[in-house]
This record gives structure tokens, C-alpha cells and sequence, in this order.
């Protein structure tokens, strides 16, 4: 059975990303205002109080500045693990919210979706990523990540659909303005992915299933959409992957809606 998907945001001013079966519709992050998120949705024609899950990654603003918002005004469920719901309310300092928590590690079902949460290397609290199924159709959702580990290639491996994270040119970022100790950051393995590390890993994981990737997170200062599409696109041909369509994600806009299916 189909899963739909369209990124409503990527970028360090805000993530969300839209998972719908058909029946069941969830949002992964929800970094924008409560009011971008409601015209962004009315782009594709769903309702936020259709909503049944708001699922957090991880605390940082960029994921999570709507969600008090969209629970109060449309009642959706949200969704965390304990070390990022702790540093959600810490930061946010507006009291404790209604959480349905889940382990990393172990699956949970909302509607007739599967939710696997996976960890990641990132400079949060407990910070994850998310597989997502319905029947025999994967959609793996992963934007913040330092370094592509095992756990994530193999997390990764059965998916029809993909949001990575391709957050900077190597040489872009090097060359940028940034202080120094913001390059280290960002480069390091608690940091994010670069186009060609994201290249490499897809290269290595993606089969014959594989339909679409989603580019994500794309630094505005350090990375150009061109770019990042070129670098991966380049990597996943020389390695036979010509198959597979790549996506772009923008920080002021919505993505393509695009539907991966496993038959």
C-alpha cells in the first residue's frame, strides 16, 4: 500500500515533513509557525485537525517551534521520546504537554502507519530519525545527522522513499565566513551530512526498490540546491542508481508531493 509524502519545510528556519497513507496523516517536526504550517497544508488539501501525530526528532527550535500551537488549536497528538521531551519543555519553559512517549528502538503504531525510531548522531538530547510504514512500504526520514553509521544505512536499506539530509558542500562551508568553531560543529559526527557524504551513503544502501530521495536541510550559506542534486545524483549513477528520482526540499516552500509504493 502507498505512502504519501511532501516535505512542507527543510532548512535550518524550520523542518516538517507530511506522511499521509491514505487514511492516517502525520507530520515529522514541526520547526515552522503554526500559521505556515496551515497554509502549507492547505497546499495539498489536508485539514490540521485531521491530523493524528505530530512526531518529534529531536528539541532543537527548527523542529519543534509549532508544536505547543498545533496541539492547542487542532488537538494533534504528539509524539517523543523522553530525553527530547525533557529538552523540548526545558527550552520551551511553558509547562509540561499530553506526550505519547516511545522508546528509540521500538516500533509504535499510529492509525494503520508503523513508526520505528532509530538513534542518530546529532548535538541534541536524544536525537532520531524515523522509519515509516504501511504494509510492505517504507519511507525513512532522517535530517540530522553528523556521520552515516551502520544503524542508519541498515535503517535505511528496505526503503522505497527517503529524506536525507544534504546539508553542505565541503569546499562551501571551508570557504565560508562562519567562525571557525561553527565549521568543527557542522562538520563533525554530531553535526550534519554533506552532499557527498549523503551521495555515498545512498549509493552504498539504495537497490532496485528504491524510488525517491528527498534532499534536505540544505544550508542557505553553504550548499546551492543545484549543487547538492548534482553531487548525490553524480554518486548514485556511477553506482548504477539511475533509477532513482531525487527531490528538492526548500526552506520557503513546499516540496513535490510524491508516492512510494512497494509493488
Amino acid at each position: 500500500m502507498p505512502l504519501t509524502v511532501c516535505v512542507l519545510a527543510s532548512g535550518s528556519s524550520g523542518n516538517c515533513t507530511f506522511v499521509s497513507s491514505g487514511t492516517t496523516h502525520a507530520l515529522i517536526d514541526a520547526g515552522l509557525s503554526c500559521k505556515q504550517i496551515e497554509l502549507r497544508l492547505a497546499q495539498i488539501n489536508i485539514d490540521p485537525a485531521s491530523l493524528s501525530a505530530l512526531c518529534l526528532t529531536h528539541e532543537h527550535t527548527d523542529h519543534t517551534g509549532a508544536l505547543r500551537v498545533l496541539h492547542r488549536k487542532h488537538s494533534v497528538p504528539l509524539y517523543g521520546n523522553a530525553g527530547t521531551i525533557e529538552a523540548t519543555e526545558r527550552m520551551q519553559k511553558t509547562g509540561p504537554l499530553p506526550w505519547n512517549i516511545f522508546e528509540s528502538g521500538q516500533t509504535f503504531s499510529i492509525g494503520d502507519m508503523d513508526f520505528s525510531p532509530f538513534s542518530v548522531p546529532h548535538d541534541a538530547y536524544d536525537p532520531v530519525g524515523f522509519i515509516i510504514r504501511h504494509k510492505e512500504t517504507c519511507l525513512g526520514v532522517v535530517t540530522d545527522m553528523g556521520t552515516p553509521t551502520s544503524l542508519i544505512r541498515e535503517r535505511l536499506r528496505a526503503c522505497q522513499g527517503i529524506v536525507i539530509e544534504a546539508n553542505h558542500d565541503e569546499e562551501m562551508l571551508k570557504d565560508s565566513p562562519r567562525p571557525w568553531s561553527l565549521k568543527q560543529r557542522i562538520a563533525g559526527r554530531q553535526g550534519h551530512l554533506s552532499n557527498t557524504q549523503a551521495g555515498e551513503m545512498l549509493a552504498e544502501l539504495a537497490g532496485a526498490h528504491t524510488q525517491t530521495v528527498f534532499l534536505a536541510h540544505l544550508s542557505k550559506d553553504c550548499n546551492h540546491p543545484e549543487l547538492a542534486e548534482k553531487s548525490v545524483r553524480q554518486l548514485l549513477d556511477r553506482s548504477g542508481h539511475t533509477h532513482i528520482a531525487i527531490k528538492m526540499t526548500y526552506p520557503d516552500r513546499i516540496s513535490d508531493v510524491i508516492t512510494v509504493d512497494a509493488s
